[in-house]
């Protein structure tokens, strides 16, 4: 019998815009800048300017605090689209902590 080596498939990796936390691409939210504004790219295969962040809230909350998220994103992010945004980073800390 003829000895196989393994093959290990390339997992690819991103780094949280805020915190600079490097890890595997389904353990960050990736964002992505429309025209409509900016929105959650769940699928990771949107079209556009995207920019990853980790699924804790204290990344959501300084990325809108300081801006950091509007300079990776190239974009200004609009109030309601900050809100809607800052929803969702809620949701996921509530599941994260369940």
């Amino acid at each position: 019998m003829k000895n196989r080596q393994e093959v290990t498939r390339h997992i690819p990796e991103r780094t949280c815009v805020i915190c600079r936390k490097k890890t595997t691409k389904r353990e960050l939210v990736r964002l992505v800048c429309t025209p409509a504004g900016v929105e959650i790219d769940i699928t990771g295969k949107k079209p556009g300017r995207g920019a990853y962040l980790c699924k804790g809230l204290v990344c959501w909350e300084t990325a809108f605090k300081n801006e950091r998220l509007e300079r990776a994103l190239r974009t200004s992010i609009k109030q309601g689209n900050r809100d809607q945004l800052m929803t969702y980073a809620r949701e996921l800390d509530k599941e994260g902590a369940s």
